[in-house]
């Protein structure tokens, strides 16, 4: 069965930093792209970012483009998403995904899924 886990979500400050992290099991996804995602309160799900399968590749939202970056780790099987400058508007539950072969891309259209950490940005 694959799992995709997002941990590091949090209650922090404008202008700090945090660092989500995805965990994934059941296959392995070295070579495949995977993303970031987010949904604002009341809003519907938005692309992040998202990296190719070794990492070559990043691609991000002009929101976050400058403040965020996005790895992976192909050995240990895990992606992150380095957040700084975070914004109030930046508030969202994160979400994990990758796709079962496709490059890196804006596309929403992935089929794996996390559950999600939430992240609070108070101004």
């Amino acid at each position: 069965q694959v799992q995709l886990v997002e941990t590091g979500g949090g209650l922090v400050q404008a202008g700090d930093s945090l660092r989500l992290s995805c965990a994934a099991s059941g296959r392995t996804f070295s070579s495949t792209a995977m993303g970031w995602f987010r949904q604002p309160p009341g809003k519907e799900r938005e692309f992040v970012a998202s990296i190719n399968w070794s990492g070559g590749i990043t691609i991000y939202a002009d929101s976050v483009k400058g403040r965020f970056t996005i790895s992976r780790d192909n050995a240990k099987n895990t992606m992150s998403l380095q957040m700084n400058s975070l914004k109030p508007e930046d508030t969202a539950v994160y979400y994990c995904a990758a796709c079962r072969s496709c490059p890196a891309s804006r596309s929403l259209r992935m089929d794996y899924w996390g559950k999600g950490t939430l992240v609070t940005v108070s101004s």
